[in-house]
């Protein structure tokens, strides 16, 4: 017998009697609760001396009178994790190599009250703390760039930062997109549950009004529970991203006339009708690992002038005979299916198949009127 069959066979527990088995299993539940609740309430600020590890880029304030650090990176590679995937020795490789990397800060920071004094911070890293509370950053109105990863926030809601362009939230317990409110923002990550029960869950995109944020390009919103592209009428969004949520409807997209990029992989889309014709600047459509089962449904693309590249790798209507010349006569424009180019050869059988359609559509047209025209004389002849 192997070593390892006899550390299968062997049960620590296996003498002990029942009832006293599950009271040390219950007293031990206890003590990992206990300590767990303890271990999270433990505050933790950012003092004085870890600033100093954390400033950097010295530089003239406002005024030019002075000069001031603008940089601070209090972030903790330690806490970062990578999601599991199908190479799951990749990230735990990867996982290992973020922790390695050096971090000014590595002390799991609860509170950041210090920061409000530090006015002249351009540039804030505060990714993989225990962060539950933003509302000091709300000083910072020169504020161009913030990270706050990994941390425990519950929302994106903070005072409006005249300056503020990118920022990102991660991977914390975010369950809404309410109090954001940037003019000059262009960058907004809110990527959802690194694996289950962690990360954000926002269910619903609510607040984000258009007259406010007017310079929005990029939003990220993979991995979250969305059932909708409902709540994103952001006049200036060019690439969207919202793969691995729940959507299984396309609706409120006549104002997305600016989007060129829309990434919907690994959600429950089975109809396509809700691709406006309004958003004339699409290009990049991914469709991987959903539900669209009938290759009709890729008409509903035609209306999209600029659709070039299309991905419906995993979906049942891949399986279809002349799948890809079928994509190619409902979608004329498209350049490329999945992950190759169309041939001059498949272009030109998917003109002429259009263009025998077309002919066939339109003598069914002529043979209607002419039937319609017949039974109207015969109505003539009956009064």
């Amino acid at each position: 017998m192997s070593d390892d069959e006899d550390l299968e066979e062997y049960d620590p527990d296996q003498d002990e009697p029942e009832e006293e088995k599950e009271n040390k299993e219950a007293e031990e539940g206890e003590e990992k609760e206990g300590g767990e609740e303890a271990e999270e309430f433990i505050p933790n600020p950012i003092t004085e001396d870890t600033m100093k590890e954390g400033l950097s880029l010295l530089c003239k304030t406002g005024s030019g009178l002075s000069h001031a650090y603008v940089k601070l990176e209090a972030k903790d590679n330690s806490s970062y994790f990578l999601p599991h995937s199908s190479c799951h020795a990749l990230s735990l490789i990867l996982t290992a190599a973020l922790a390695s990397l050096p971090s000014p800060l590595s002390r799991e920071l609860t509170d950041i009250s210090l920061l409000s004094s530090y006015i002249h911070l351009r540039y804030v890293d505060l990714s993989g703390n225990r962060l539950s509370d933003l509302s000091p950053l709300n000083h910072l109105t020169h504020l161009l760039w913030l990270k706050v990863d990994h941390n425990r926030l519950q929302s994106a809601r903070m005072s409006e930062l005249p300056y503020l362009q990118i920022a990102s939230f991660a991977y914390n317990q975010i369950t809404d997109t309410e109090g954001i409110s940037h003019p000059r923002l262009g960058s907004l990550d809110l990527k959802g549950v690194l694996w289950v029960g962690r990360g954000n869950n926002i269910k619903k995109i609510t607040g984000l009004d258009p007259q406010k944020l007017v310079n929005l390009h990029t939003l990220e919103l993979r991995g979250n529970q969305l059932e909708s592209t409902l709540g994103l009428n952001l006049p200036k969004l060019k690439n969207l991203f919202l793969a691995q949520n729940q959507v299984n409807t396309i609706e409120g997209t006549e104002g997305l006339s600016y989007l060129t990029t829309l990434h919907l992989r690994d959600n429950q889309i089975s109809s396509l009708s809700g691709f406006s014709h309004e958003m004339k600047s699409l290009q990049y459509l991914n469709l991987r690992g959903n539900m669209v089962t009938n290759l009709t449904e890729l008409g509903q693309l035609k209306d999209l002038p600029r659709l070039r590249a299309l991905i419906l790798l995993e979906n049942p209507c891949t399986d279809e005979n002349d799948y890809r010349q079928e994509a190619l006569i409902q979608i004329p424009q498209l350049e490329r299916l999945d992950k190759e180019f169309y041939e001059e050869e498949e272009r030109a059988e998917a003109d002429e198949i259009r263009q025998r359609l077309k002919e066939e559509q339109e003598q069914d047209m002529e043979q209607d009127l002419d039937q319609f025209g017949d039974k109207e004389d015969v109505d003539e002849i009956v009064v």
